[in-house]
């Protein structure tokens, strides 16, 4: 018999990797192939953030790693790069998971959408360092603007459709001692 901790390990994990994979199926679906306006927000970036702020303990950071390997290889962008620059950024929220739990969501918000930030500057850094294609600046800060503008959906999304809420600090004491 599988204990407790892991089959909520395995279901969280689970549940992740089928919503993002539904996510980049309908990023790649040629919907409008015709007009090319603004980008869309990531999405996946979005639901990873609000996963690993409210449920830390359910997405292991190799699977954060893999499925973003997967959305590099699938969109043609520099295999690992993007995934790197998630991981490290996922993991830095994830260890200031437990002073943020108190917060506000507006703050919560905030950083998110500074961390992500900082992600976003540091991958075009590097693009830039080692001479790979670089995408139109403009292009990268609408797709920041649509990103963190989408981040509070994707938390009420995620909440609402498959209830996903912040561990309390009581949750956090009872599975010390599972």
């Amino acid at each position: 018999m599988v204990e407790a901790r892991t089959r909520d390990l395995l279901r969280g994990a689970a549940l992740f990797t089928a919503c993002f994979l539904a996510i980049l199926f309908l990023r790649i679906l040629p919907l409008n192939a015709a007009f090319i306006g603004w980008p869309g927000p990531d999405l996946g970036l979005c639901l990873t953030f609000a996963w690993v702020l409210r449920r830390p303990d359910l997405l292991p950071a190799p699977m954060i790693g893999l499925l973003f390997l997967l959305e590099d290889i699938m969109l043609y962008r520099p295999i690992g790069l993007w995934a790197a620059f998630v991981l490290a950024g996922s993991e830095a929220a994830r260890l200031r998971e437990a002073r943020w739990r108190e917060q506000p969501f507006m703050i919560e918000w905030l950083r998110v959408a500074l961390l992500i930030g900082a992600m976003v500057l540091g991958y075009r850094v590097v693009q830039i360092l080692f001479l790979l294609p670089v995408p139109a600046l403009g292009q990268v800060i609408l797709q920041y603007i649509a990103t963190v503008a989408s981040y509070p959906v994707v938390v009420w999304a995620a909440r609402w459709l498959i209830g996903l809420r912040r561990v309390t600090q009581t949750e956090v004491e009872m599975m010390r001692y599972r």
